[in-house]
């Protein structure tokens, strides 16, 4: 499968699109963050929404 073809997701923490990893092969579903850096950032967001930022 060429890289173009593989699915993507976006971030919800820093907005980028992520692609899929052979690593995230089975959960992929589960799959929500792009690093585990954005996984540890998570609460970031709820705080710039709150914010309106």
């Amino acid at each position: 499968m060429k890289k173009s073809e593989l699915p993507s997701k976006v971030c919800p923490v820093c907005g980028l699109p992520f692609n899929w990893r052979k690593k995230w092969k089975l959960n992929w579903e589960e799959v929500k963050y792009c690093s585990k850096r954005c996984a540890s950032r998570k609460g970031e967001i709820k705080d710039r929404l709150k914010h309106g930022q």
